[in-house]
């Protein structure tokens, strides 16, 4: 993944140095590279819903999209959520009978869960040039391959509690990752002036992930599962397209 991702910056970089020639984008369709940041909402389904609520993402990319409207690119998120299901019997073998984790000074640690992780995905598809501006927008289908990891943080405020610190987390966390393939549909949008470019999706997302620790201190065994699960994402887009707008026209009588 590294090296794929490394890949897609060179060929960014290098058509990005040329990408700066004047071109009229309100009359054709042009070759042009963008960057763009996204924020995502996304529900889980399948195996991943029993450990998790919904959650958000954050993170950008890079895209190219050609004269014939096809697209390539790459795309990185960070996964961050509150709603971890059944944090309470993670860690059930270390608290008292009233439910609570003593620390190092003997007080009632204060523990939070959350849900982390990241994505990174190779991506393909097709401007559709229909409802939009100019030819290089419109309604968009994107799919895509790569890699997804996710994982339980639990953090103590304080870091109060070796129990729950070190290799000591890593039993509790859950950590598990594998391939995951995705599809979108949505509109893009590319102003005419450069002032305002967007795009709004909605993408599912198939994961098949397996867990990475050698034990779960919770059960005491390898959890030795094939994880199928599911991602439900509301998308937006901030893109900066990389081309020069050829000047306006100026006649003279």
């Amino acid at each position: 993944m590294h090296r794929l991702f490394t890949l897609f910056t060179l060929l960014f970089l290098i058509s990005a140095t040329g990408s700066f020639a004047q071109v009229n984008i309100r009359d054709s369709a042009i070759y042009t590279p963008m960057i763009y940041a996204t924020y995502g909402y996304q529900f889980p389904g399948g195996d991943l819903a029993k450990q998790f609520g919904s959650n958000s993402n954050i993170g950008g990319g890079f895209i190219f999209k050609t004269k014939r409207n096809w697209m390539f690119g790459a795309e990185g998120n960070y996964l961050f959520g509150q709603s971890v299901r059944n944090s309470d019997a993670l860690i059930k073998g270390i608290v008292t009978s009233e439910g609570f984790v003593i620390d190092a000074n003997g007080y009632m640690a204060d523990i939070v869960f959350y849900e982390a992780g990241f994505n990174a995905f190779a991506k393909f598809g097709k401007v559709i040039p229909l409802f939009a501006p100019n030819p290089n927008c419109g309604f968009t289908l994107l799919a895509g391959a790569g890699y997804i990891q996710d994982k339980i943080r639990i953090h103590v405020i304080g870091n109060t509690a070796p129990q729950l610190q070190g290799d000591y987390n890593k039993g509790y966390d859950r950590l598990n990752g594998g391939v995951a393939l995705t599809g979108a549909v949505g509109y893009m949008y590319l102003s005419n002036t450069r002032l305002l470019n967007f795009s709004a999706s909605f993408e599912f997302m198939q994961a098949w992930t397996t867990p990475y620790r050698d034990r779960d201190f919770d059960t005491g065994k390898k959890d030795t599962r094939k994880l199928n699960s599911q991602f439900y994402t509301l998308r937006v887009f901030w893109m900066i397209p990389l081309y020069r707008r050829a000047p306006k026209e100026f006649y003279m009588y």
